[in-house]
């Protein structure tokens, strides 16, 4: 084979790996969702009053807020797959859902009692809040480490911190469905908690399993 049809056929093969990146991402993401739901349907489950609590501001707030971490991640971990992709507006967006949440507890902070604060802070559930949404998350981090792999990612670290956000942000959104604790206080101590303990674990996976 000539030199030249060698380089042609490489590039041809990476352009094809590069166009079958963003559905392969899809597809695992939402295999790793299916699972998660599964899981998260077969041991908690929904609120008994969750009909009701969409009509209140905070419940279907917290799980948007999670939501938009995750759809935020999503975007800056496609962009980290991609060896000199531009980042810096994935990296700009991911502060959207840190701004709302802290948009929300200000706001919070200003129509509740102070004496009510800790109360709202503690809540009802913040152990387990603790223990699902990292348990929640597994499948989805699982998921998404794999997509990235088929990817080249130059900062595997990083690229497995923000699978981890993604993965964290998509579980803690099932566990607001369930869970009764709707206070900002709450959501940005515990789920922040929660969130930032399954990034470190993304983090650690990706410089293991992402490296070149």
């Amino acid at each position: 084979m000539r030199t030249e049809t060698l380089i042609q056929a490489l590039v041809e093969d990476g352009r094809a790996k590069e166009a079958s990146l963003p559905l392969r991402f899809a597809v695992a993401i939402l295999i790793g969702f299916a699972v998660s739901t599964a899981l998260f349907l077969a041991t908690l489950g929904p609120r008994p009053d969750a009909a009701a609590a969409l009509r209140t501001p905070r419940y279907p707030l917290k799980i948007f807020e999670a939501l938009l971490l995750a759809s935020t991640a999503a975007s800056l971990a496609m962009q980290l797959s991609r060896p000199g992709a531009e980042t810096r507006r994935a990296r700009l967006a991911m502060l959207a859902a840190p701004a709302l949440l802290v948009a929300t507890l200000v706001a919070e902070l200003l129509v509740v009692s102070p004496g009510d604060w800790t109360t709202r802070l503690v809540g009802s559930n913040s152990r387990v809040c603790l223990t699902a949404i990292p348990l929640l998350s597994l499948p989805l981090l699982a998921a998404v480490l794999y997509a990235l792999g088929a990817g080249a990612p130059t900062r595997p670290g990083l690229a497995g911190a923000v699978a981890g956000l993604l993965a964290s942000g998509l579980a803690a959104a099932l566990y607001a469905i369930h869970c009764p604790d709707d206070s900002p206080l709450f959501v940005a101590a515990w789920y922040s908690i929660a969130i930032a303990g399954v990034s470190l674990v993304g983090a650690a996976a990706g410089r293991y399993l992402l490296r070149w």
